[in-house]
């Protein structure tokens, strides 16, 4: 394996075109991560067409980049902003703009940058040693059950994450979860909720039967609710300007969450394996997961560098994970991989276990370029880290209209509806409401980006166990997830109660 990953490396560096791609690759998925409304997707659909162009090493190896460098980049105006490049980002918001408040932008894009490397690169170092097992094992024991089973364990364990009380963070899942279902049936194709009758005036969308993509729902509840929050700040004089900063963390606070490294690295390669599960659920099990474990649970959602850590960690170590499905069996777990399978076939090749016979090198250089992508956003983030925290000193007054432009644009441009639009001031309004009740907007986007999933897995697992529901307790790791399920809920109404009975009032 050294000498293929070493002869990998030397045929990736070896030419100046493919020096030219990884590069265009690495600092083309940093910025569109970054941007507000556009992602890595966006940028791999623009270069797609390009691709035909390419060598088949070249082409797989460049998004196999984007990949890895997209995901990281949406950490940056999450921390800075409030506002997630992408879904899997969104609970780094929950610590990490808190610690932009406080004048620890530095030390958590630090943390991000870090972090993010770590995760990436030991789930690359995983991938090159053990896709075919790894992928065989995955495909083998999930199924359509096993993944309902995963993304309610998830919901479970990661409901009250961002909400003042276990109750709001449910009821904020649950409104996700209703949202997810306006559209059409996956199954039957039946309308839902984009026809009906209210306060006795019919009505028909034709937009709505789409669905709501969460996207404009994100931008939304994270940047529009923002600015929205900021400037009622303003008017009332409240407003704290944030500090630049730019001190790292030390290596006795990586030292300190070592155990919340390893386990969300864990989480997030068990998450990115499972094809459809991928880096948002990764980086929420991961955060909720290093809250529950952690000495200083109570200061999460307040500043705490160790959320930060958590999410960052398990939403990279995802990355190369969800490579390995699809290049030992030919099954894409997103649709960066998908596209990836796209440029397969494109260029007259499957993926799957005779690829790394027939295209051995092709294999080879895409693990040496995820592996060197990871390396190199250690240096290239800790550089951008010095200078992107100087945003923060533009007045909120020209940054607030910028924020609000590109939130509009990347609405707009996922599918060219002028409804998104609308859908994203709307959100931005209820997600400011909940911010100052006590509810959970990431919850509702746990909710909303799961549902759908997790609905089609049920259908699926409906017509696998002939509509028996007791069957689901017949296969060891769908009923395992599902106990546990039951245990986390249990084990958090408790906890709740106690904490309620705390807090009452002592009566005389």
């Amino acid at each position: 394996m050294l000498e293929q990953f070493i002869q990998g490396t030397l045929t990736l560096f070896g030419s100046g075109t493919s020096v030219m791609i990884f590069f265009m690759g690495l600092i083309g998925g940093m910025l569109f991560g970054a941007i507000p409304g556009v992602n890595m997707l966006t940028l791999g659909a623009v270069l797609l067409p390009f691709t035909v162009a390419m060598s088949p090493d070249n082409a797989v190896m460049l998004f196999s980049v984007i990949y890895c460098a997209g995901v990281f980049g949406g950490a940056i105006t999450a921390i800075l902003f409030n506002i997630p490049g992408a879904p899997e980002n969104a609970p780094t918001c929950l610590d990490g703009y808190p610690m932009t408040l406080n004048g620890q932008s530095g030390k958590a894009i630090g943390a991000a940058v870090s972090c993010s490397a770590i995760g990436g690169t030991a789930s690359a170092v995983v991938m090159m040693l053990f896709t075919g097992v790894v992928a065989s094992f995955a495909v083998r024991a999930f199924g359509p059950p096993e993944i309902f089973a995963l993304i309610i364990f998830g919901l479970t364990v990661s409901a009250s994450i961002g909400a003042k009380t276990l109750w709001k963070g449910w009821l904020s899942v649950f409104a996700g979860l209703m949202i997810a279902a306006i559209g059409t049936d996956p199954i039957g194709g039946t309308p839902r909720f984009s026809n009906g009758n209210i306060l006795g005036m019919e009505y028909q969308s034709y937009y709505l039967s789409a669905g709501v993509h969460f996207i404009p729902m994100i931008l939304g509840f994270f940047a529009v609710s923002e600015v929205l929050g900021q400037a009622i700040a303003i008017s009332k004089g409240e407003r704290k300007r944030p500090k630049v900063n730019i001190e790292f963390p030390t290596i006795a606070e990586f030292v300190a969450v070592r155990w919340t490294i390893l386990r969300s690295t864990l989480i997030g390669m068990f998450a990115g394996v499972l094809p459809g599960i991928g880096a948002t659920l990764a980086a929420f099990l991961g955060y909720s997961q290093a809250r529950q474990w952690s000495k200083n649970r109570a200061n999460f959602g307040k500043g705490e560098m160790e959320g930060v850590v958590a999410s960052e960690t398990a939403n990279n170590a995802a990355t190369g994970a969800a490579m390995i499905p699809l290049l030992a069996l030919g099954l894409p777990g997103g649709a960066l991989t998908a596209m990836i399978m796209g440029i397969f076939q494109i260029h007259g090749m499957e993926p799957g276990p005779l690829i790394f016979i027939t295209s051995g090198d092709l294999v080879w250089v895409t693990f040496a370029a995820m592996f060197w992508a990871n390396i190199l956003i250690i240096f290239l983030g800790w550089l951008q880290t010095k200078t992107v925290v100087h945003i923060l000193r533009v007045p909120f007054r020209w940054l607030a209209p910028g924020i609000l432009v590109l939130a509009i644009i990347g609405s707009y441009a996922l599918r060219n509806l002028f409804i998104d639009v609308w859908v994203m001031f709307l959100a931005g309004v209820i997600g400011y409401m909940l911010r100052t009740t006590g509810y959970s907007a990431a919850g509702v986007v746990l909710g909303l980006i799961l549902g759908s999933i997790g609905e089609s897995a049920f259908a699926k697992s409906m017509q696998l166990l002939d509509y028996d529901v007791l069957e689901f307790f017949q296969r060891p790791i769908a009923a395992t997830l599902l106990i546990l399920s039951v245990v986390m809920l249990v084990v958090s109404l408790v906890g709740e109660w106690r904490q309620g009975r705390k807090s009452a009032p002592i009566e005389m």
